[in-house]
């Protein structure tokens, strides 16, 4: 999502050093998170792990992304919205 945001919405051929650095944050947060391979999305999450101002920018980004999904990535799209409701 953060790859379509940038190179959509930023308009960049490559990750800028903003979104990537909120890759790795976000690569970072989800190996140390206390629910594994079980884990909810974030936003169903009891345990919210993202500093304030992460959890703003990767909102903007899922805001953005999420909807395009569906189009560009749809077998991601709807496994993401199964765990969102389902699990």
């Amino acid at each position: 999502m953060i790859r379509i945001y940038c190179r959509r919405k930023e308009g960049n051929e490559q990750l800028c050093a903003s979104c990537a650095a909120l890759l790795e944050y976000a690569r970072k947060r989800l190996a140390h998170c206390p629910f594994g391979e079980g884990k909810k999305t974030c936003r169903r999450c009891p345990v919210h792990c993202y500093q304030p101002e992460m959890r703003r920018k990767i909102g903007e980004v899922m805001r953005y992304a999420g909807p395009r999904m569906l189009w560009l990535h749809p077998l991601s799209a709807v496994k993401h919205l199964w765990r969102e409701r389902f699990v």
